[in-house]
Parts: structure tokens; sequence; C-alpha cells
């Protein structure tokens, strides 16, 4: 089958090369300033279906060749302090396209979002989204999902060290949200408490946050939402661009150091980076947590066509993450002054290898999106020598296949089919999760309608899983008994969005969704070192079943924007895994031939309600003046036993003053201040969590462009929790009460002061 599945692609790669070159079609246009009608230089003009963007020229004018002859595309158009401009255009037509830009002090008031089953506006699409750029995501943070926290309204992270965070999105993480590259969907070891999201966090062009269940579009695992990221478009024929950026981060000593180089030559594209990331243990109020270093190295690249009839791109990246892990026992020295590099054990050693082939055929007005995948990651963790004590070695085959029908009337269908196969098997000494064989298929249908001023959309999915453990037995016991486990399910969703005027709309959604429990909750039985518990799971575990509704309000104008949203989501059948009863086990060890006692932590089912609200308010005063806030809270109930949901972030309250003076000489100068208010945490699962107090942490940035010829050269400087604040995150693994219930003290302090100087040079050639 694998043999298969790779001559295939091949195959389907051939075909696109030697494919008859069908009629192509040449897009030229203008950018202009609506007011005074002066061309404006520099523009970025893209189309995000097509993978291909340009920057208008000297004259403001813009060209895209080798483009459908026909259909209807949305076109991008993006310039510093104005007014982003989407608008879908028919490719049939002849006449050059003007795009008059107004100047506004906000610039992303209406973006193109794609991760949906259609690509859109936002202001034209029901799911609540928040679009990250990459300026965004250089904020001294130590990873991607670090990064979007700081930013993207109801989005937290379940923290372990400063290397591993995993993305909660309206209080859901885990299995719950999907994280999409490279248009499939990422698969490593989502199971774990410490296990992160393996890619590189400087690879992404944007991020699209999407919130609430994705399920109708990515099937199982999307009850929360999706992480969306997105790689570089593609430059115009004939040009190169790169960049390159460098930071370095005072408090753990983390260097993030990238490179990134791209092309288009008569339509065969191309682009390649490298990252390299090291750092010694981060520093808290109290000294550097011992053994918390990490060092990441990454490849990625395409390479690919561009033509008239689509696109097909071949994508690959390796991954590879060192990291070093808290070990201790109440009562261990946690901290110590040492700001060494080198890693001790126990640590973990994580190798993501990715291969997808990207294609988008174009077939008259229809076209047909094909992603093929291939992923392997191997998670070995080191208890005390380079044998790992666990390694888990997991293959996963996938495809999605979208084909998009022409216009009937303002009415877009799309059909959908999906399929994956996952292939995990244990080398390691030890074993805690059984080998097992994970099959998957789905189909879905969705339709959007717009007229006037709304749109309307409606889909249903169905989902087939089938989850096979392999029965283990070891000196004569058995350690796995073994399942084959067969979930099915019909999901459906309605969307509605309506625009009353240019600075007012109203979303909202509602509708079903399933998860199937993951092969780690149906099998495991044994210690898992890395959260420091035994894990035991059920193999009577029933599919989650998600109802959610949710519904926001956006504005827009030149001085206010800002959105409010509520939400609820009812899941029967949420699973968890809790310790009950105080229960423990003793095990032996093998590396030291001791016994060791450990929590008992076992797979069960609740029925669970999560609400609450989130958004933002952004106030422009004056147009150098920026008072940016975000806010989220989610309120989560443990249905069955009367009782709060565990992992629950509290509510957060982002407050940014941002002052954008002009400066000869000088380009985007900015001075920021922030204060970040997160609320106490009171509502816990007592049986064994701890509640976490109230905290308020204050940041600082201070930035400019500099011209270094036709180059622009960004630094800047970032200070976060500048007063060295003490505090426990809710959701950070190593705070009180998370290792240890015999000594509710035992906790790390998250990090403390970080300041980080960095550099951004993009640079290329605008033929």
């Amino acid at each position: 089958m694998k043999l298969k599945l790779i001559i295939s692609c091949f195959l389907l790669l051939f075909i696109q090369f030697t494919a008859s070159a069908a009629d192509f079609n040449t897009i030229k246009g203008k950018v202009i300033d609506a007011k005074t009608n002066e061309t404006l230089i520099g523009a970025v003009v893209s189309i995000p279906e097509l993978h291909v963007s340009v920057a208008t020229n000297a004259n403001g004018e813009f060209t895209f060749r080798s483009v459908p002859t026909k259909g209807r595309y949305v076109v991008q158009v993006q310039y510093l302090s104005y007014k982003t401009i989407t608008q879908t255009i028919d490719f049939a037509s002849t006449t050059p396209l003007v795009f008059a830009m107004q100047a506004s002090v906000v610039e992303q008031h209406e973006v193109v979002i794609t991760g949906t089953p259609i690509t859109a506006s936002s202001r034209n699409n029901s799911t609540s989204a928040t679009v990250v750029t990459k300026d965004q995501l250089q904020s001294g943070a130590t990873n991607l999902i670090d990064a979007l926290t700081r930013v993207a309204p109801g989005v937290s992270q379940i923290t372990t060290s400063q290397a591993i965070s995993k993305p909660v999105i309206r209080g859901l993480s885990y299995n719950r949200v999907v994280t999409l590259s490279d248009g499939v969907k990422q698969q490593g070891q989502q199971f774990g408490d410490e296990h992160g999201i393996e890619i590189d966090q400087n690879q992404a062009e944007r991020v699209e946050v999407l919130r609430g269940a994705a399920s109708l579009m990515y099937g199982s695992d999307a009850l929360g939402g999706v992480i969306n990221i997105i790689d570089p478009a593609s430059p115009a024929e004939g040009n190169i661009k790169g960049e390159v950026l460098s930071s370095y981060s005072t408090n753990s000593g983390l260097t993030n150091t990238s490179l990134m180089l791209a092309g288009n030559e008569n339509g065969f594209v191309w682009r390649g980076r490298g990252t390299y990331q090291n750092a010694h243990g981060f520093k808290t109020p109290d000294g550097y947590l011992i053994n918390s270093g990490f060092n990441q190295t990454d490849f990625n690249g395409m390479l690919g066509v561009n033509k008239a009839w689509g696109y097909s791109h071949l994508n690959f990246s390796y991954y590879k993450n060192n990291i070093g892990f808290f070990d201790a026992e109440p009562g261990d020295e946690l901290y110590s002054n040492s700001t060494s590099r080198t890693l001790d054990y126990p640590r973990q050693d994580i190798r993501h290898y990715k291969l997808a082939l990207n294609n988008n055929f174009i077939m008259g007005s229809n076209s047909l999106k094909l992603d093929l995948g291939f992923q392997k990651n191997q998670r070995r963790e080191l208890e005390n020598s380079p044998d790992p004590s666990l390694f888990f070695d997991l293959n996963t085959y996938s495809l999605d296949a979208k084909y998009y029908l022409h216009d009937f009337n303002g009415w877009r269908p799309v059909f959908g089919i999906s399929a994956s196969l996952g292939h995990s098997v244990n080398k390691g000494e030890e074993v805690l999760v059984p080998a097992y064989d994970e099959y998957s298929t789905g189909a879905f249908g969705y339709v959007k309608k717009t007229w006037d001023q709304n749109t309307f959309s409606a889909g249903l999915r169905f989902d087939y899983i089938q989850n096979k453990g392999k029965q283990l037995t070891l000196d004569g016991e058995e350690v796995f008994t073994g399942f084959d486990n067969k979930f099915s399910n019909v999901s459906g969703a309605l969307g509605y969005t309506h625009i009353f005027n240019d600075v007012l709309s109203f979303k909202a959604n509602a509708g079903s969704a399933f998860r199937a429990p993951n092969p780690a909750e149906l099998g495991s039985n044994g210690v898992h070192e890395g959260t420091n518990r035994y894990e035991v799971g059920s193999g009577n575990l029933s599919p989650e079943r998600s109802y959610q509704a949710d519904a926001t309000l956006e504005y827009g104008s030149g001085f206010v924007t800002g959105s409010f949203g509520i939400y609820e989501n009812y899941i029967h059948n949420y699973i968890y895994a809790s310790n009950n009863n105080n229960e423990q086990i003793t095990v032996t060890e093998e590396s030291t031939g001791l016994p060791r006692s450990f929590d008992v932590y076992r797979y069960g089912q609740v029925n669970a309600n999560l609400y609450g609200f989130e958004g933002n308010l952004t106030l422009h005063p004056v147009s150098f003046l920026h008072f940016e806030n975000t806010f989220s809270y989610t309120r989560a109930q443990n249905r069955s036993f009367d009782r709060p949901l565990p992992l629950i972030p509290a509510g957060v309250l982002h407050n940014s003053l941002r002052f954008e003076p002009k400066v000869k000489g000088v380009h985007d100068f900015y001075i920021s201040a922030g204060i970040d208010n997160y609320f106490k945490q009171s509502r816990v699962d007592a049986t064994f969590e701890t509640p976490t107090a109230a905290y308020t942490l204050v940041n600082a940035g201070i930035g400019a462009t500099f011209k270094l010829g036709a180059q622009p050269l960004k630094v800047y400087v970032s200070g976060n929790n500048l007063t060295n604040k003490r505090y426990y995150d809710a959701l950070s693994r190593l705070r009180p009460g998370r290792y240890s219930q015999e000594d509710p003290t035992f906790g790390v302090w998250n990090p403390g002061r970080n300041i980080t100087f960095g550099f951004y040079l993009p640079f290329g050639t605008n033929k």
C-alpha cells in the first residue's frame, strides 16, 4: 500500500508536467489611492486559491501570467496604512483591474479566510476567525502556539517548560484541535500532555485561527477549532524572494535564526527554508529551572508548477527537537544558576518527517483540490541513556479531495472525501500505548448561497473510523488486551452572515460534530514518564458528540474596530483522564531496579458543557495611536458529577497601547506598552488540580524599519513580564499539584522577565 501511494503521487505530478498546456490568461491591473488617484508602489496583490502574489511596480501596476482563463477567484490587495481590499474577480474578463484603496489606520478589517470550505473574505464567512500576520508572530515567543496566545482571542496553551505548547481553543485541546500545514492535518502524538505540534514557528507567512467546530471539513478531532498554517505564496514569474530573521531572548538565551529563499521561473516554483533554535534552561524569579533547555533544527521546502490548469506543489519538511525534561521529586532542588546548553537526562528526542503533494486542477469553471500526505513521527523519551525508554513510531498516509462546482444563481456547492491510515509501533523498552492501526474515511457536501448582503451555508458529513490495538503479552503477563473499535457518525452545520453596512456585520453558526476515541484513550496501560503518572485506557469508550452554537457581532470604522462573540458547546461522552480516590500504583523501574509510586490516571467519560465569550476592541483616537484589547473567558462544567472540567484556561484581558509617530528617515516606527490581566482560576477539578491566583504581566516593545537600498530591514526589541512577576499559569503542567498530590506546594514558577532583540530582512526582485 505504501508503494502504491508513493507511485500515485509521482504519477499525478508527472501528469501535470506533461498535460496539454491549456490556453493561459494574463491578469493585469493597477493599484491607486482612492482619493488622490496616485499610484501605490509596493502594494501586495495575491490570489490565495492559486498560491501566488506580486507587488506593484514603480507605476503601481501588477501582472499575473499563466492563470486560469475562466472562473471566479478572490483577490486580496494589501498596503500599509490602507484598508485591505478583498474582491471576487471573474478571470474571463479582459478588462484591466483597478483597485482604489482607501487610507485607513486599520489595514485588516477585512481579510481572506482560506481554511473554510470556500475561500472568502472574513465578513462573508460565518466561521469565527482571526488572522495572525508574520509581524505579529515575531513577539519574542518560544514557539508558534505561544505567539498565537498573545494576539488571538480564545486561544490558550497547555505548557510544559518553554519548548512544548499545546493549543487550546475555547477550552478544548488535545485531539479536539486540528493543526493544518501544507493542506494536511498534522499527525504527531496529540494525545500526550507534553506533546507539542512539531512545526517550525518561522515557516508561516500567516496563521488562520478558526474557532468552533470544523468537523464538516476536517472530520473527527476538529471539535474545538483549527489552526491553519499558511506558507509564503510563490512570487510572480521571473522573480525571487527571501527573508532572513534572527532573534535573541535574554531569559533562556534562546537564539532563533531562519533563512528562506523562493523563486518562480516560467511557472516552475520552488522554496527552501532552514531554521535553528537553541536555549538553555528558562529563568524563573527563583532561578533557572534545571534541565529545561532545548535545541531545534528544521528544514522545509517546496517544488512545483503554477500553470493555467492550476498548480501542483510537492512540500517536504524535516523537524528535530531535543528537549531537556523536568524530573524531580518533592523536596528536590528545582533551580540552579547554570546556563549550560548541554541537555541532561531525562529528555525527549522528537523527529517529524513530512511529504505533502498539493494540487489544484482547474476544469473550466470547476476545480478539484487534491492533497496527499505522508508523515513519520518518531518520539523518543530517554530516561537515563541514549537508548529510549519509550519510542513511538507513527506513519500516517492521508488523502483529501474537494470538488468545487461553478456558481448557480449565487449557490456555490462543494463535495469532498478524505481518508487516512495510521500505523504505530513501539520500539522502546517500556510501553504505554499498544501498537495500533487507525483507519478513517469521510465524505461531505457543502453549499453556500449569497444574496444582497446575506450569506447562508449548510453542510452534511459522514465519517467512519476504525481503531485496532494490538494485544501484547510480556513475561507471561498481558499488558494490552487489544481492541478493534468501529465508529461512524453524521455531522451537520449551518451558518449565516449579514452585512448591515460598511462597518457592521453579524455571523452565527450551529451544528453537531463528533470525535472518535484515540488509541491512547482506548488502550493505555503503563508509566508515562513525560507526565510522571500511570495511565490506564478503556476499550469501551464511546465517541464524543458535540452540539455547538455561536454568534459574533463585528464592527469596524476608521476609529473603532472590534468584535464580540458568545458560544456554547455541549459535549456528550467527553473523554479525559483523572486521578480518582488518590489511586496509586508501585512500579519497579528497569533502569534502577527500585520501586517507584505513581498516581493512576484512568480515562473515563462525562457529559460536559462549555460556554463563554471572546472578542477584541481597538481604538484609534488619532492615526498614530492604537489602543488594542482582546479578551476571552470559558466556563466549563462536568455535568455528570456537577463539578468543573479540568484544564480550562483562566479568563484573560490583553491590553496594549501602540504609539506610531512619524520619524524622518525611519519607517514604521512604534513604541508599545501592554498589560495582561489573567484572572483567578478557582474552577478546577479538585480531584487532581489546584486553583491558581490572578496575576498581571507588564510588557513593552519598540521597533522600526530602515531601508537597505530597496530592501526593508525591520529591527525590534520586545519585553515580557518586565516586573519579573512570580506566577503560575492555570494551564502550566509544572504548577503546584500537577506533579504531586502528596505535596501540593511542589511546582515551578512560569518564566520571569524576558527581553528579545531581533531583526527581519525580506528581500527579492520585482520584475
